[in-house]
């Protein structure tokens, strides 16, 4: 049972944001906004939903992609962050498991994940 002041705060904290239902194994576009000096812009990163953790406003999400000379890049989102414009789910992957860190031992297609298919 959690604490009816901490349920509101999350409630709010979450207000106003576009949350997309998503899971391990998704491959998903996350626009991030970053700040350089006095300008921002939007960057997205594109990649695969290798963890979800934790509840409310603490919930937190892995997303591993395969940057530049083959080297894995791997970010950790808070769900309801200031700085994600928006989460775009792009494919739904059939998985097997919660946790995806197996995924970082692998290369090229033994990294592959099977698309789920649509009813």
């Amino acid at each position: 049972m959690r604490n009816k002041y901490i349920e509101a705060f999350e409630a709010k904290q979450a207000e106003g944001k576009e949350i997309p239902d998503f899971r391990a194994g998704d491959t998903i576009v996350v626009a991030v906004t970053i700040k350089e000096g006095d300008k921002t812009r939007v960057q997205n990163f594109e990649g695969v939903c290798i963890a979800r953790r934790g509840q409310g406003a603490g919930e937190t999400f892995i997303v591993r992609k395969i940057g530049a000379n083959g080297v894995g890049v791997e970010r950790i989102f808070p769900i309801l962050s200031d700085s994600i414009e928006s989460i775009k789910v792009l494919r739904r992957g059939k998985v097997r498991r919660a946790k995806l860190f197996y995924l970082r031992d692998r290369r090229g297609k033994a990294a592959r994940i099977k698309e789920l298919k649509r009813k």
